[in-house]
């Protein structure tokens, strides 16, 4: 019976009304609306949605728990493997990796898990749940760069173990990426970051902020004079990147990481604050993927016309098929196979338009997705006040650079193995800042394994 049940449907706010504010998209599910989603689990013998969850979440079981309607167990549950449920489930690519696998999505649509999963962590959220068992005090230390979700996996893991773990964080606020990166109307900061970061605060984690690795400390400082036995790199990818086209130096032209930041971090979107922030009338975002899709639904909601321009088709679109699903609901143009090849401005410095080709698609390369080919003689110009570059990001070189011996590769990620031990001993590293901009998840995933590396060090070193 329950593969018959069709997939419960989730609230929305109208997208007329949506567009205008800053208020969350997703209402989730209620109580009822939860339970009856969970009864179409079929429990497989083998479940393929664990195995393709990065850090492992034991999918089936917490879902049994909430059919139920034991949400306190489901959320001990989740927290075996899992500190931030409330977050993970709002923005992990659940289509590509868990529900991907669910046997229900072959002839029909898999379960709602990561609404479930949201809907458990909001639970929690609202109506607390045990103290998670911590082993006594090891009296180890271990410090971590980057208060991000592969930093506080690491530390959450660390902790419960008996390490005393203190994150150090470049910012004024906890949560990296999930603070500064990911628009409030996807990721609520005050009602859901703050209180899954308080979570890990509460095992014990010390986060200390505005301390700049590579400036305030450096990684030796922290090993030789502070006593840190290791050290976890989980500092992101922060340093955005550019098309090296002409006119990228007009007034106008901003990469999505600071126009974000502005919106999300500094709150610009919100009247009692006084971060400055510059649509104009017409915005055009360059990019397709998450990033692109967050800044130009953000300029939408701060009252410009907002277009999207990629140079690829619809269909090799890296962004979330549910965020492209939003974008278009709230009226957000899409320019496919379009390319820029210039930035034009006025005799005062200022963008006034953007000069762009068409392309057609090639065979494919060796991402899996076919080739754009520049079509000859079929440049056109577009009118526009701002165009933001959502082309992707690469890790800051502070650390890199302070570090003496620590590898990285040509595009300035961190060098490491797959637990994450890196080139010096004693650090490891995880994240963006080994990979480059990925998911929250897989950033937690890779956390999670560096801590295990990290604990299994530690034991050897003083066995």
């Amino acid at each position: 019976m329950a593969n018959k049940i069709g997939r419960v449907p989730v609230r929305e706010q109208d997208p007329k009304v949506r567009a205008t504010n800053f208020e969350e998209v997703c209402y989730g599910y209620n109580e009822q609306e939860a339970m009856l989603e969970a009864t179409r689990c079929l429990h497989c013998r083998n479940p393929r949605c664990v195995t393709q969850c990065p850090v492992s979440v034991k999918i089936p079981l917490f879902i049994a728990e909430v059919a139920s309607g034991d949400f306190a167990r489901a959320a001990e549950i989740i927290a075996e493997d899992s500190s931030l449920p409330s977050i993970c489930g709002r923005v992990c690519p659940q289509e590509s990796q868990c529900e991907g696998a669910c046997i229900l999505g072959i002839k029909g649509e898999p379960v709602a898990i990561g609404k479930l999963e949201r809907f458990v962590g909001d639970w929690k959220i609202a109506h607390g749940g045990s103290e998670i068992t911590k082993a006594p005090a090891n009296g180890h230390r271990v410090a971590i760069v980057g208060s991000g979700p592969s930093g506080l996996a690491c530390a959450t893991d660390l902790a419960k173990w008996g390490y005393e773990v203190k994150i150090f964080e470049a910012l004024h606020k906890a949560g990296g990426v999930l603070e500064y990166g990911i628009p409030e109307f996807r990721l609520p900061k005050s009602a859901v970051v703050a209180k899954e970061v308080e979570n890990v605060r509460r095992l014990g984690v010390e986060i200390e902020t505005d301390t700049v690795v590579g400036r305030t400390v450096t990684i030796d400082s922290l090993m030789e004079e502070e006593g840190y036995e290791a050290v976890f790199i989980g500092s992101g990818a922060g340093l955005p990147r550019f098309m090296g086209i002409p006119g990228e130096n007009l007034n106008g032209v901003v990469s999505a990481n600071e126009f974000l930041t502005r919106a999300n971090l500094m709150k610009a979107y919100d009247d009692n604050y006084d971060t400055p922030i510059y649509v104009g009338s017409k915005v055009v975002v360059v990019g397709g993927g998450n990033v692109a899709m967050d800044a130009v639904r953000t300029a939408k909601r701060l009252g410009a016309e907002a277009i999207i321009v990629y140079r690829r088709s619809e269909a090799e679109l890296p962004a979330r098929v549910e965020e492209v699903h939003h974008a278009k609901e709230e009226g957000i143009e899409f320019r496919m196979l379009t390319n820029p090849t210039e930035i034009l401005g006025d005799d005062k410095g200022w963008v006034r338009g953007i000069r762009c080709v068409q392309m057609e698609l090639g065979e494919p390369d060796e991402s899996g997705r076919r080739s754009p080919i520049e079509i000859p003689g079929s440049e056109f110009d577009m009118k526009c006040d701002v165009v933001i570059m959502a082309l992707g990001t690469s890790p800051n070189p502070l650390i890199a650079t302070t570090t003496p011996g620590l590898e990285t590769n040509r595009r300035g990620c961190i060098v490491s193995q797959e637990e994450g031990q890196t080139t010096r001993e004693g650090i490891f590293a995880g994240g963006d800042a080994v990979t480059g901009a990925a998911t929250v998840i897989l950033a937690m995933g890779a956390g999670r394994k560096a801590a295990k590396a990290i604990d299994e060090y530690i034991k050897a070193k003083n066995a």
